[in-house]
This record gives C-alpha cells, structure tokens and sequence, in this order.
C-alpha cells in the first residue's frame, strides 16, 4: 500500500523539480527589463560594426548574462546607411551594470575591439540606451521574423494625458490595430525620469511596406477609430509628438523558434 504512495510522491518531487529548474533557466521577460540601444556609426562603418556583432558581440553578450532579443536597421535613408537598433532582456538594472562591467573587461571584446577599430572608429557618437519596462496590455517582445517589416512608434504625451493615453491603446487602439492588419508585437515605458511619466514606445509589424501604408489609412479612416479619437481628446489633445521609424531584422537578430 506504501509503494504506489511513495512511488507517486516521489514522481510529484521530480516534477515540480523539473518544473522549478525549468523556471530558473526561463525566467519570466515580465519580471525583468528591457534596454534599447541605437548605435550610430562613422560614414561607411555599419557593416563593420555588423560584422563586429555578427561573430562577436552577441556570443559575448549572452555570455555575460544580456539576452538578446532583436536587432535591426532602419529601411530608409540616411539612417539605413549607419544605424543599428537593437533590443536586450535582463534580468534587473543592476544585473544590466554587471553584466555590461564585465562584458567591457572580457580579454576576447578588449581583443575584437582593437581589431575592428584598428583603421578607423565605428561609432561616430555615444551609444543612446533606454531601459524600458512592458505596460500592463502588451505581452514579451518576441524574436524579430524575417517576413515582417517592423516600426518603432514613440509618443509623447500631452501634459497629464498619459494615463488617458494608455487607456485608449488599451481599450481601443490595440484592438483596431490588429482589426487593421497592424500586428501588435510590445509596448514599453522608459523607466527613468523624464519620460517614464509621458513617454509609451511600441513596435508593431506589418507585411510590407505597402500594407503598412493601407493598413494606416484604414485604421484612420476607421468611423469607431475616429469616434474614440474624438471622446478620448474632447477635453485636449493626448499626444503632443510622435515619431516613427521603420526596420528590418538584422541577419544576426535571434529567429523565432518557427523559422
């Protein structure tokens, strides 16, 4: 009569086991950071530092702890000529420090620095970081795929509009976005002053080009988009600045595990 009893505790001990390692080894994106960065490079020198992250700079970053979650170019010029953007997981902030601290010491990045920048310098300026945190209505930044084109969308809020920013994506735009062929992929607040109180940065993918141009004009020309736009700003506008930039995966960004 013990037997079967042991034998079943014993199979439930593996299995929560297995499933506490399993958790370790995955930690949940929610209960890190995300950090962006947008590198701009010398006249001529993308490719090099392409190169660079290529056959090094992302083996070195998973191996001190950054986990690599997509990396892009812009599509269009001038930017499509010397920028890379490109986003990270960690598991903290201070787990960012530590891991960027001894990224910068490893005897091998010291090595394949020197080397890729023994003619001539890469970056023409300062890399520009943001570490960002997801918003209550978007879901982990998934791994970039290669038949989607991507845009980087960052709104900035009207003076005390945030809040009435975000629940109008949650309630309403995000559902019309997709109704439009706009594919939602994340949504992220930076998470330092300033703009941690005015700031909603957001990827979302399209098919093409051209779809993104139609998908647009129909969410615009939407009769509920243009009823919600006009309820939600009755009392003022919500966002004071947009920008938009258009990407592709890099050939290195991590694929999905359908690709």
């Amino acid at each position: 009569m013990n037997i079967p009893f042991r034998v079943t505790l014993l199979g439930l001990l593996s299995t929560l086991l297995a499933a506490s390692m399993m958790s370790a080894a995955e930690p949940d994106p929610r209960s890190g950071v995300y950090e962006l960065r947008v590198y701009t490079c010398d006249p001529g020198r993308l490719s090099a530092l392409n190169d660079r992250f290529r056959n090094h700079t992302v083996g070195l970053f998973a191996r001190h702890g950054m986990t690599n979650v997509a990396y892009f170019t812009p599509s269009d010029e001038p930017l499509a000529e010397n920028t890379l953007v490109y986003f990270l997981w960690h598991q903290s902030r201070d787990a960012a420090a530590a891991s960027f601290t001894a990224f910068r010491a490893d005897p091998e990045w010291i090595e394949v620095r020197t080397a890729s920048e023994k003619d001539a310098r890469i970056l023409a300026m300062p890399v520009e970081s943001t570490f960002l945190t997801l918003t209550d209505y978007s879901t982990p930044l998934p791994a970039a795929r290669t038949d989607r084109v991507y845009e980087l969308r960052t709104y900035v809020a009207a003076d005390g509009k945030f809040e009435d920013l975000h629940n109008r994506f949650r309630n309403h735009t995000l559902k019309l976005f997709e109704k439009h062929g706009i594919e939602n992929i994340a949504y992220f607040v930076p998470t330092d002053e300033p703009r941690s109180a005015n700031t909603l940065i957001y990827l979302v993918a399209h098919q093409s080009r051209e779809a993104a141009a139609a998908s647009w004009k129909a969410f615009i020309d939407d009769p509920e988009w243009k009823q919600v736009y006009a309820e939600s700003e009755a009392n003022g506008a919500l966002v004071q600045k947009i920008d938009s930039l258009y990407l592709v995966p890099t050939d290195y960004s991590p694929k999905p595990a359908a690709e």
